[in-house]
């Protein structure tokens, strides 16, 4: 058998395969994967943020450290009650983990309040970057000319 025979034996064993297409990886016609004339996807409340942080800073945080130092004496109280008994014990370790517990949630509060602070700050600095930049562009005039 020669090339030619081989050559069509070939060609023609190909075209009895599954056919081969090409995928573009681009939306579809019905515009899925995003939003089509629907809201913008990035919103922000400067304000929001601000009321959220200023909560957080006159009610959260010190309500909590107000409501720990009640648990804490509570504790102790019941504690000394219990002196010599495996409950005192028992009762200080809940009191050194309540502790512990205490100042995560703390440290927690002041974090998400920096972060919102942060945030709205970050915002607002961005908004006035665009302003600037758009500020820049100019439509071009004919009564420029002159």
């Amino acid at each position: 058998m020669g090339f030619d025979e081989d050559w069509a034996g070939i060609r023609s064993g190909t075209t009895e395969q599954a056919p081969v297409g090409t995928r573009l990886n681009q939306l579809d016609g019905g515009g899925g994967g995003g939003t089509s004339g629907g809201r913008p996807n990035l919103a922000t409340a400067p304000a929001k943020k601000k009321a959220a942080a200023n909560t957080i800073e006159n009610e959260l945080e010190p309500d909590t450290a107000k409501a720990a130092k009640v648990a804490d004496a509570a504790t102790t109280a019941a504690a000394g009650g219990f002196e010599g008994w495996a409950t005192a014990a028992g009762l200080k370790t809940v009191e050194t983990t309540w502790d512990s517990q205490v100042k995560n949630l703390l440290a927690r509060l002041a974090s998400e309040k920096t972060a919102l602070r942060g945030t709205a700050v970050t915002f607002g600095q961005q908004e006035l970057d665009n302003r600037a930049r758009l500020a820049g562009v100019r439509p071009t005039s004919r009564i420029e000319q002159y």
